[in-house]
């Protein structure tokens, strides 16, 4: 099932947003060039909003701005501690101007 969670226009470059989608938490990251991807937004670490994090286009990571955990925003895994386990990540399609997000049917 695929849901709208936002416009491109509302996640500037480089940058994260988070948005609850079927009471689901998830960080939408802008990579820029047009390269969108979803994650949990919930750090499997520290329970902290990944999405309040900095994001670095280069190594396409986000960085938890609790106890700086990194995470690979194309596949959830962490690259430095204390985080050890991946989060999720969801499947997105950007359409048009709009983002969308592929949960599982429920």
């Amino acid at each position: 099932m695929l849901i709208e969670v936002a416009k491109v226009a509302d996640i500037p470059d480089g940058e994260a947003r988070r948005f609850v989608v079927d009471r689901i938490e998830i960080a939408v990251v802008n990579m820029g060039d047009g390269r969108f991807f979803a994650l949990d937004d919930i750090c499997s670490h520290a329970e902290s909003s990944l999405s309040e994090g900095e994001v670095d286009v280069d190594d396409e990571t986000i960085e938890c701005p609790r106890h700086g955990s990194v995470f690979d925003v194309t596949t959830g895994k962490p690259k430095s501690l204390p985080a050890t386990v991946p989060v999720a990540t969801f499947p997105l399609k950007v359409e048009g101007d709009s983002i969308l997000i592929e949960l599982e049917d429920r």
